[in-house]
């Protein structure tokens, strides 16, 4: 997983279109991967953040740090 990490750290939340968004967030709620965008997973997975219809552990953490940070800016 360190190769993942340099990816990962490179990009923020806004990086990403609006549709890699919905991905992350459909595919770390567990719903079906036919609801998400075809060549948003594709970059998802060149970016190491999906493996098959999972998220992968980077993805996990990824998602949970932008969820804290978005809690933090709102106290």
């Amino acid at each position: 997983m360190d190769n993942l990490r340099p990816v990962t750290e490179g990009i923020s939340w806004t990086d990403l279109d609006a549709e890699e968004q919905r991905a992350i967030a459909i595919l770390g709620a567990g719903l079906s991967i036919e609801l998400c965008d075809p060549v948003a997973l594709l970059k998802l997975k060149w970016l190491g953040l999906i493996v098959g219809s999972h998220l992968t552990a980077t993805a996990h953490e990824f998602r949970r740090r932008v969820v804290l940070d978005e809690l933090r800016a709102r106290d």
